[in-house]
Parts: structure tokens; sequence; C-alpha cells
């Protein structure tokens, strides 16, 4: 979404009307109209004991593997009823996401897709399946293989809170990409095919999924970058990501120059630049923002600016909001992989708090609690006179009072620090 208002595909999607195709009757296969269900709500937590269904063989308009990383969050009460039943619930809330037109976009989209697969002869067969030895640094690997935060801040760097940066792929694998991604594009204009781009806002590159690294980026997502993302940020969807967008974009002479201020239509954005020879094109970034904070001004200790090294990977979050600056020099080329949570994006209709996260709520959440503070010390001083009046007859000395109004005003700062870390 740019930060105008203007929505353009890096906007979140709004919520749609969900279409059922249920007939709000069961029938011989044991199918239950999804509407029996309509006012269960997903856990807040998914069910790791559950182990959900295959969605393979089904047809459906979503990637099998949404459902089934959607399962673990159904309510306990859904889990024994059928799997047709259960996709069609599941559809359901997936559809809020995508209005009648969308969903045809989608559709011819799929059919391009196709179109491209079944035409297109890839160059480097060996980029279309996960070879980590061949795609990643030693030390990423290990990392990753470890699974264990101290082994991921191990290679990590984090220039900026939220902000995460470390070696990742070797230069070998950014060299086969960058030759299949040219192949693509001059078959794409020896067969006259309009291709399509990433996003509005970028005029070059092409989407990696529409020529058949889909599953290779599947299998990035699910074994590389959601155990890293489950650690740094569990709070938005880390944990549960379940699709992505993957695609390349192109800067320089005759390509795009620069990218407009924007955030990302994704929980966990990874950008890795694969080369080639070039000056300028930093990226900036101007803090996390929720929806109704995205136009909020940037805090002094927010701003940061990353200059891109080959193989060297940038891992943020899709609401931090950022761009890039002009590339004045050579040609730039960047992997982006928009990874997403269904569950995540589903939960978060129901949340109005995000102060988890959103750099503006926290703001927002620690100045009710130092106005909290600083009224509860005013009822204090208050009652604490009385109390100097009351004690007078008592015959306590002065020392012993202002002895006793010490310690609370120590244990009221001790309290007042405690909440605003």
């Amino acid at each position: 979404m740019s930060l105008d208002g203007s929505v353009d595909r890096r906007d979140e999607p709004h919520p749609g009307n969900a279409n059922g195709n249920g007939n709000g009757n069961g029938n011989g296969n044991g199918v239950v109209s999804s509407s029996r269900y309509a006012n269960q709500r997903l856990r807040l937590n998914p069910n790791t004991d559950h182990k959900p269904d295959s969605y393979d063989d089904l047809q459906l308009e979503f990637n099998p593997s949404l459902y089934s990383s959607l399962e673990r969050y159904l309510p306990p009460s859904m889990l024994g009823i059928s799997r047709e039943a259960k996709a069609q619930y599941m559809r359901d809330i997936l559809a809020k996401y995508l209005p009648e037109g969308e969903r045809t976009r989608i559709q011819r989209h799929k059919e391009y897709r196709q179109k491209i697969i079944k035409n297109y002869q890839p160059l480097h067969g060996e980029l279309y399946d996960m070879h980590p030895t061949s795609f990643f640094v030693p030390a990423f690997l290990k990392a990753v293989t470890a699974n264990k935060e101290e082994s991921f801040r191990s290679i990590i760097a984090e220039p900026s809170p939220g902000v995460y940066t470390f070696e990742m792929l070797q230069p070998r694998f950014c060299e086969l990409l960058l030759s299949e991604v040219e192949n693509f594009e001059k078959w794409v204009q020896e067969v006259k095919l309009r291709i399509m781009r990433p996003n509005t806002m970028n005029k070059f590159g092409a989407v990696l999924d529409d020529f058949g690294l889909e599953k290779m980026l599947d299998k990035l997502m699910d074994d590389f970058i959601r155990p890293i993302s489950r650690v740094f940020f569990p709070e938005v969807g880390g944990a549960t990501l379940d699709s992505h967008h993957g695609f390349v974009v192109e800067y320089g002479k005759d390509r795009d120059v620069d990218l407009g201020f924007h955030v990302d239509d994704s929980e966990v954005t990874l950008n890795v630049c694969l080369g080639k020879q070039f000056s300028g094109g930093e990226l900036f970034f101007r803090g996390i923002r929720c929806d109704k904070h995205v136009n909020t001004e940037t805090q002094p200790e927010e701003f940061l600016e990353y200059s891109h090294v080959p193989g060297q990977a940038v891992l943020h979050r899709g609401r931090h909001r950022h761009g890039a600056k002009a590339t004045t020099s050579g040609h730039r080329i960047n992997l982006l992989l928009w990874c997403r949570s269904s569950a995540f994006r589903e939960l978060k209709k129901y949340q109005k708090d995000f102060s988890s996260w959103c750099g503006e709520c926290q703001r927002e959440k620690k100045e009710r609690q130092r106005q909290s503070v600083a009224a509860t010390k005013l009822v204090l001083a208050s009652c604490t006179s009385d109390f100097k009046c009351h004690l007078k007859p008592y015959l306590y000395s002065q020392h012993v009072l202002y002895c006793i109004l010490d310690l609370v005003v120590q244990e009221l700062l001790r309290r007042e620090g405690e909440s605003m870390t």
C-alpha cells in the first residue's frame, strides 16, 4: 500500500464477502454446510498436536498447503468433521480476503502460469528443486539446521530494530538465477507473450512462480525462512507462514530507478541482492506501522539506510515502511519473497491492539501509561498530605514520615519503569 492511501497490489487485501457453495444440508458423503459453523472462530494459537489432513487431491481455489496450515487453528469442535466440510469452512475464510473480481483475476493468472510452464524450457533445471548445499553459504545452512535462536543470532546482524541482515546465497546460485531470469525474459519476447510484472510499483522484473520456481520457493519459505521468522516475528504470524509471492525486481539504466515509500503485502519479507555491478539503490526504513498508523511520522530512532551486497539477505516485517533510493549506475537485481500467514490475517480481524509490533501503537500505549502514573502520583500526594495530618496526634516524627513517603515514591518509580519497558 502506498502511503498516500491509494490502493495497489502491495495493499493488504480488504475482507470481501464470502460466497460459500454449501447447500445447507448434510449429504451421503458426510459433507456439512460451512454455514453451520459460521459463528466459530479460529484458535489464537495452533494446535501443534493435531495432524492436519492433506488437501492435495481436492479441486480448490487456493493452495492446498494453505488449508493444511489453517486446519491447526480450527476450533476443537470442527476437527472431527469431514475433510470437505473443513475445506469449505476454510475456503470461506480465505475468500474474505479475495473479492469476486480478485478471484477472477487469480484464475486468469493461473491459466497464464499453466501456459508458460507447459511451453517454457528451463535453462538451469537444478534451480527448480531445493539443493541447500548448492544454494546457501555454509554458515547460513548450519544455523538453520541447528534451528535455535542462538544459532540464528550467531549469523544475523540487526542494524535497526526489526531489520535483520545475514549472508545467505552462494555466488553460483545468484549467477544461475540471473541467467534463468534473462532466459525467461528473452523467451517471453520471442513468443510475444505479455509478461506479468511483480506488482504495480515495479515496471521491470518477473514473477518466479510463473515459470516453475514455485515449488522451490515453497521449500525456501517452509524450511529456511519460517524457522527464522518463528523466532524473530512471532507476533505477525512468523510461525505460520503458509504462502508466498516470489519475484525479482530490476533497477538501473532502462529499468526502474527507485522505489517509493510503501509497505508490502506480506507478514515477512525476504530481500536478497543477486547482483550485478551497481551504485546507489540503498534501502531505507521508516518504522513499523499497522493500518491505522501507516501515515504517521517517523521517529528519529526508526531511520535506517542499508546498502545492498550481492548474496546478502534482509529480513523484515511486511509492515515495516521502506523504499529504495535511486540506482545511479549499473544494473541491480534483487530476489523478493513475500511470505504470508492466512491464520494471522484471519485473527487480526478480531484484534484492536497492535502494540506488540506497531511502533505508533507502542508509543500511544506508553503515553497512556505515563498519564496513568502521573495521575496516580497526584492522588498519592493528596493522600500523603492527609496522612501527615492524621499522624500528628500520634506523635510520629517528621523524619519517620519522610522515610515512609520516600519508600512509597521509590516503589512507584520502580513500577513506572517496569511498565514503560
